[in-house]
């Protein structure tokens, strides 16, 4: 009952962000199919998270007839969904010129790293080459040490594959009323810069020096950071607002120290800090929590992988569930009326080729052709 119901995607096997994406749209009800390759016939893991909600066909995009088996299915599509390298679904006889003329009002989302267009197009990367150059790297990491990477967030799942389905979705939007369908180049590059526009923005009005660890959102200011505890475990603080700074120090016995009433004075932030240092390791995490969660201190726990599904407030709000025997994320965002779900547990390649044929138009003498012509399995 999600909010895309009714909407059909194919998607071009691949890792990382495209994957993502369709993860988000079958999450929210989009009915998506996965082109497998057939020598990856019969392989994955329920486990493998992001490609829950969809079924999986394995064919041979090598061979014409596992090519026009991809052309047919897209002709039923709404949305395509391709991370190769750019010019990959060109010389497959895939490409968007082709697919566009069979399918008019087709949404052809392309997953790259560097983008269709650029100097580096045809180059290899990762999600770390992609977060480097948008400048997003750099800023990451502690005073006079190197860039940290923030796992694979910002290239290959906030700035690729949530970009693209964002992207996707204000194209099937246009396409109601155009009538017409169009391409979408989705590059992580730019993606990871977009994330990065409030930055920009805070250096160009001079509140954000290019050096890492003097800035009041990356770890510098005493009031924004981590701290561990007595027991080994760490608290998160954001006491931005002065209301909130306030309260901070009336938790922490510092409402009289004079040293800490020039809050936004960076000089004073290596001597504060050292100072609530001290202060957190007197507690373990549970006091600290007992002491400030839910308070307007801006105050969490800092929770591992188990931790945090069986926390109280992700609990309460079902932030993550057990499907099919897996602790996930559950899907966001919510909605009051349409509800999204999790269509179905993560598919073994090619799990679903002959009953996804049929649902989506092929007959049992052709899967069956197709079948002895060994473009599918």
């Amino acid at each position: 009952m999600g909010p895309l119901k009714g909407i059909k995607v194919v998607e071009l096997a691949g890792i990382g962000p495209g994957p993502f994406c369709a993860m988000m749209l079958a999450d929210m009800g989009a009915e998506v199919i996965r082109v497998d390759r057939l020598s990856a016939k019969g392989k994955g893991s329920r486990a493998d998270v992001y490609l829950r909600g969809r079924r999986s066909i394995a064919v041979d995009l090598k061979h014409p007839s596992g090519v026009e088996t991809v052309l047919r299915l897209i002709d039923n599509a709404d949305v395509l969904i391709e991370g190769f390298r750019p010019g990959v679904m060109e010389r497959l006889g895939l490409g968007p010129e082709i697919c566009l003329v069979r399918n008019p009002r087709l949404v052809y989302g392309r997953m790259t790293g560097w983008g269709q267009t650029g100097p580096l197009k045809d180059a290899a990367g990762h999600d770390i080459n992609y977060i480097a150059l948008s400048g997003a790297l750099h800023a990451i990491g502690r005073k006079g040490e190197k860039p940290v990477p923030p796992l694979n967030l910002v290239g290959d799942f906030g700035g690729g594959g949530m970009m693209l389905a964002f992207g996707i979705v204000c194209a099937l939007l246009e396409t109601r009323q155009s009538g017409q369908g169009q391409v979408i180049d989705a590059a992580m590059t730019d993606g990871a810069a977009a994330l990065m526009a409030i930055i920009y923005g805070r250096k160009a009005l001079g509140h954000w020096r290019n050096e890492r660890g003097v800035n009041m959102l990356d770890g510098a200011a005493h009031f924004y950071d981590t701290y561990e505890c007595a027991d080994g475990k760490y608290v998160a603080i954001g006491s931005i607002e002065p209301q909130f700074y306030a309260l901070l120090l009336q938790h922490c016995g510092l409402a009289e120290d004079p040293t800490f009433q020039e809050q936004m004075n960076p000089k004073q932030w290596p001597e504060l800090k050292a100072k609530l240092m001290t202060i957190f390791k007197t507690k373990t995490r549970a006091e600290w929590c007992a002491l400030m969660e839910g308070s307007d201190v801006c105050f969490a726990p800092v929770l591992d992988l188990d931790e945090a599904p069986n926390h109280p407030h992700n609990q309460g709000r079902a932030t993550f569930l057990e499907f099919d025997g897996v602790v996930q994320p559950a899907p966001a965002p919510r909605f009051s009326r349409t509800l999204p779900e999790i269509q179905c547990p993560p598919p073994l390649a090619g799990e679903h080729t002959e009953k996804a044929l049929l649902d989506w138009g092929f007959n049992a003498n052709e899967i069956t052709a197709l079948k002895s012509d060994n473009a599918i399995q």
